[in-house]
């Protein structure tokens, strides 16, 4: 009987090579996936963790409908302020 993770590459995964980031990018602009593309970079260039991206709301990012220059996120896990 083999486990579960029997064959899988298991702890931390490499860090994206720089140019599959960009394929990355240039696929999501080609799907005209707009949302995902601005997830996709706020993370690439924040290095948030997932469960801090996926928290951030509209309101932390703009004001009167204008996208703020900067932004202060606290980490969910170290509580650390995070300038975006």
């Amino acid at each position: 009987m083999s486990s579960w993770n029997s064959g899988r590459i298991i702890g931390q995964r490499p860090p994206l090579k720089p140019k599959e980031v960009w394929a990355i990018r240039t696929r999501l602009q080609m799907l005209g996936a707009v949302r995902d593309l601005a997830l996709f970079n706020l993370e690439v260039d924040s290095k948030l963790r997932a469960c801090d991206l996926v928290a951030i709301s509209v309101g932390d990012v703009s004001i009167s409908g204008r996208v703020r220059d900067r932004a202060i996120i606290v980490q969910k896990k170290t509580s650390e302020q995070v300038e975006l």
